[in-house]
């Protein structure tokens, strides 16, 4: 028998499903619940790959997760020796007094790795896993944005992040992706982590998408950005 809490989460799939997509507001009428429940709600459909969140509610997954974003724990040793190349080209370009920006990524996270034994650098990161990383790094002071962290790929996102993004100044940023193509440039499987990227992106001077060979020629559902409005990329295959 289900539980009160998994017939509400039942309920709202099938709104979401009925018109392929919904907002937080016309969930929260469905199911007679409150706004922070629905959105818990959705955080726990998510989880279980039926939905994919968006800024103001939720889509129905048709892919029914096939295509689905694996969790930071499933894809960290993937190709491993791979993106720790990547990680320290990336790592090449920092200078002393750099304020480098790392989203998150297990590509970023081992650019983090990378940084920790540097001195005079600053780290912005809107990834719980990259700050907690560097916390014995004495040489680097690192800068997390704060917000509401998703639990897939532990980012920070919301209000809040957004509102302490648009106060800083970045040197460089790596920008870690979910695909790359010419077409539909980088890209990320949700919306909430692309809209914190482009406000970091819109703060830095210079921007180096990094992602290893899995990544090239496929497409996530939500543009980060163009291709071609990147510094550069840094990737294992030409």
């Amino acid at each position: 028998m289900q539980s009160k809490a998994e017939l509400r989460r039942t309920k709202m799939l099938e709104r979401i499903k009925e018109g392929g997509k919904a907002t937080v507001e016309e969930l929260v009428q469905a199911t007679d619940s409150s706004v922070a429940t629905v959105r818990r709600d959705l955080e726990v459909l998510e989880r279980s790959n039926h939905i994919i969140r968006t800024l103001g509610g939720a889509v129905y997954d048709e892919n029914g997760g096939r295509n689905a974003e694996l969790a930071f724990a499933d894809k960290r040793f993937v190709n491993l020796a791979g993106k720790e190349r990547i990680a320290a080209a990336a790592a090449a370009l920092v200078k002393e007094g750099d304020v480098v920006c790392l989203t998150g990524g297990t590509t970023t996270f081992l650019i983090a790795r990378a940084l920790k034994n540097r001195r005079s650098l600053t780290v912005v990161t809107n990834a719980v896993n990259i700050a907690n990383e560097l916390i014995d790094a004495e040489g680097v002071q690192v800068v997390v944005t704060g917000g509401v962290m998703r639990h897939k790929s532990s980012e920070l996102i919301g209000p809040l992040a957004e509102s302490i993004i648009e106060k800083l100044n970045i040197t460089k940023m790596f920008l870690g992706v979910d695909g790359a193509s010419r077409e539909h440039g980088f890209t990320t499987h949700s919306e909430l982590e692309a809209r914190i990227a482009q406000l970091l992106i819109a703060r830095a001077a210079e921007v180096y998408a990094v992602f290893d060979q899995a990544k090239q020629e496929r497409t996530a559902l939500f543009t980060i950005v163009p291709y071609d409005q990147v510094t550069g990329v840094i990737t294992d295959r030409e």
